[in-house]
């Protein structure tokens, strides 16, 4: 079946009804190249902070990346895609504490903590690491539907805390802080981590579910 481009949806269906046919499921294997699509068309090397953007550059190893969205399908409790019209339009990967450590055991002693932010959140929570919507699909609702789809799990497991990090040095992602102001997140903290050679600064969020 032949499927449509976002630029084919955006001119086939309006923003609600966009919404409308929008379904959020668990990842399977058989998603990774149209995962790996979404990614590499907002992870490139140009970055529009305005439309927001990942870090990483999708495009400049397509095995490596699609090698590495592939077990995290199976490790990840909560690793959701979006799909309409047949195809997955965004994804999104959020990590159980436990997991997320055991790929970052150093990260919660990283992060310079807002003083006002009380410890007692860390003690279970999930941290969402990627979302992304395919370009041309951004600010219609898509990741909210994603959003909504996991905080309904996590809820259900009695995970209440959820953190998630954005970028704002070298190049801020106003994208995605205005996203975790819709999200009502609050400042947790900041931390800086080493990428290819520069130091990257990010904002820490945390919000009560």
């Amino acid at each position: 079946m032949k499927q449509l481009s976002a630029s084919a949806l955006t001119r086939t269906l309006d923003r609600q009804s966009l919404l409308e046919s929008i379904h959020v499921r668990k990842a399977i294997p058989e998603d990774v190249y149209e995962i790996y699509r979404i990614a590499s068309s907002v992870g490139h090397k140009s970055k529009d902070s305005d439309k927001g953007f990942l870090v990483d550059d999708y495009k400049s190893n397509p095995s490596k990346y699609k090698e590495m969205f592939l077990p995290r399908i199976f490790e990840l409790e909560h690793f959701y895609v979006a799909h309409t019209a047949n195809r997955p339009v965004a994804f999104l990967m959020a990590y159980d504490k436990a997991d997320w450590l055991r790929h970052n055991p150093d990260w919660l002693d990283e992060i310079y903590w807002h003083p006002a932010f009380d410890a007692k959140h860390t003690k279970k929570f999930v941290l969402v690491d990627k979302t992304a919507v395919c370009s041309g699909l951004t600010g219609m609702g898509i990741g909210s539907k994603l959003y909504e789809r996991l905080i309904s799990d996590i809820t259900a497991k009695g995970i209440t805390d959820v953190f998630a990090e954005t970028i704002i040095s070298p190049i801020p992602n106003f994208a995605s802080l205005n996203f975790r102001k819709k999200q009502h997140y609050e400042l947790a903290g900041v931390r800086y981590e080493e990428y290819n050679d520069d130091i990257l600064t990010d904002l820490v969020y945390h919000k009560k579910v």
